[in-house]
């Protein structure tokens, strides 16, 4: 009999294997895809020699996660890599707020009467940050605080709507940029805890960046994977669970899915109804003939360039998903130039890019010309630059990755409580009414992101049972 069963190959299922295996416990992952990844893949999309990343791309939360840093994922391969800037936010008149590793390079990109607030705001947390981001991520009560003082001034400051922390700001440059670090966890402006989005989006850049994996974030799956293997843990790809009564044996089973699959597959029946999923998004995967013509000159050396003309049009784009069930038009789009840091991307001169914007969950629309035409208003000519399009909407995304119910990316609103008490109030948010069955995916805390951290904190509550069995 396996000590462990893992059900999913994402990067949260192989951390939590990795975390297993590194103390002794036979595992083995089950995976029903042909290959790993889950949110960490990387596929020839569009034209042969163009290597595009699927769902994730930018990893601000990979390169801080503790769980990643524990491990030697350099030594099987994980390199990552940086743009010049981790992130660019254009306007209209050509010009760009930027995310930078410096503060004061920051600072600057938002004019003289804000410059100061953000140092203020941002600085006590620099010095402090591998520990609050361990702090924080390891929540709740998987570990208790190394530094409890850092971590409840960081939840006064990020607790409160971000629309709170922006009052601080006196231009639409500032305000801008961070309703635009807001917006990536798909939640609106006003909601709870979203100052803290923001803030832990710009401290991650100036502590470690916002880096991509050298050859796609497939590099990050594989490493986990490959030091599974040499922990002597066994991964099967191409093997779909229906049910418990598929897979082998096992002291205990940890399921790397929705909460949805896991109530069907474990016969939980109504256990998780009041999980909610949010909205989803539509994603376009580009091989271009060239750059991104970007007419501000900051977002040709970002690695993530945020489209939103201010912080106006990303709140009603935020809105009118949300809270009107439509799409937006004009939508707040998030994009990803790989091939900034990591030419390998693409052949010699060429570029993927990586591009969505926001839209109901279980959309069936098409929103391409409708992003198309935002970014002609940042960067004219981009159209004449596309050599192909790989789309995807909410339903093509929920095919690639059954954990996208609807396209929701972030495997469950990230609004309300629901942004810190997933996949229901409970002190136990890894254990299921099963004693032996337990879930580790996004929907489980710290939440969406390729990180690691759930199946790390899964991982934890699974070797304590382990070793009282």
């Amino acid at each position: 009999m396996l000590d462990a069963v893992v059900v999913g190959a994402g990067p949260n299922g192989l951390t939590a294997a990795v975390e297993l295996a590194r103390r002794g416990f036979s595992v083995a992952v089950f995976e029903a895809r042909d290959t790993v990844g889950g949110g960490a893949r990387t596929e020839e999309l569009t034209l042969p020699g163009f290597r595009h990343d699927p769902c994730s791309a930018a990893h601000p939360l990979g390169v801080s996660s503790p769980a990643f840093r524990a491990l030697p994922l350099e030594r099987y391969g994980l390199e990552w890599l940086h743009a010049e800037l981790p992130m660019a936010h254009p306007f209209l008149d050509g010009t760009a707020a930027v995310l930078s590793r410096s503060v004061a390079e920051t600072a600057a990109s938002f004019g003289p009467r804000d410059a100061g607030t953000y140092r203020r705001l941002v600085e006590p947390f620099l010095p402090r940050w591998d520990t609050l981001v361990r702090d924080f991520m390891s929540l709740p009560l998987t570990a208790l605080p190394r530094d409890p003082v850092t971590l409840a001034r960081f939840g006064l400051a990020g607790l409160p709507p971000s629309t709170w922390l922006t009052r601080r700001f006196h231009d639409e440059r500032a305000k801008t940029l961070f309703a635009g670090l807001v917006a990536h966890v798909m939640a609106p402006l006003g909601g709870f805890a979203t100052g803290a989005v923001g803030l832990v989006f710009a401290l991650a850049a100036h502590a470690r960046g916002w880096p991509v994996a050298r050859g796609g974030s497939q590099a990050i799956s594989d490493a986990l994977t490959a030091y599974l293997t040499d922990l002597g843990g066994v991964v099967h790809t191409g093997y779909e669970v229906k049910r418990l009564d598929d897979l082998p044996p096992a002291r205990a089973y940890v399921f790397d899915t929705s909460p949805t699959a896991l109530a069907r597959i474990a016969g939980f029946g109504r256990y998780y109804e009041g999980y909610r999923y949010g909205p989803g998004v539509f994603k376009v995967d580009y091989a271009l003939d060239g750059p991104v013509p970007w007419t501000a000159e900051e977002a040709r050396r970002a690695g993530t360039v945020q489209i939103g003309a201010d912080s106006g049009e990303i709140g009603a784009a935020l809105r009118a998903v949300a809270r009107e069930g439509r799409a937006p038009d004009p939508p707040f789009l998030i994009t990803v130039q790989p091939g900034v840091a990591d030419p390998t991307r693409a052949p010699a001169g060429k570029q993927v890019f990586w591009a969505y914007g926001h839209v109901p969950n279980g959309w069936t629309g098409d929103l391409t010309d409708t992003m198309e035409r935002q970014l002609e208003r940042f960067a004219p000519g981009f159209r004449d630059r596309v050599l192909a399009r790989a789309v995807a909407g909410p339903p093509g995304l929920a095919a690639r990755n059954a954990n996208y119910v609807g396209g929701d990316i972030a495997s469950g609103a990230t609004s309300g409580l629901q942004l810190l008490l997933r996949p229901r109030l409970s002190l136990s948010p890894y254990g299921t009414p099963h004693p032996a069955v337990f879930i580790c995916s996004s929907a489980t805390p710290p939440g969406p992101g390729v990180h690691g951290m759930s199946g790390h904190n899964a991982a934890k509550a699974v070797w304590r049972r382990l070793r009282q069995s």
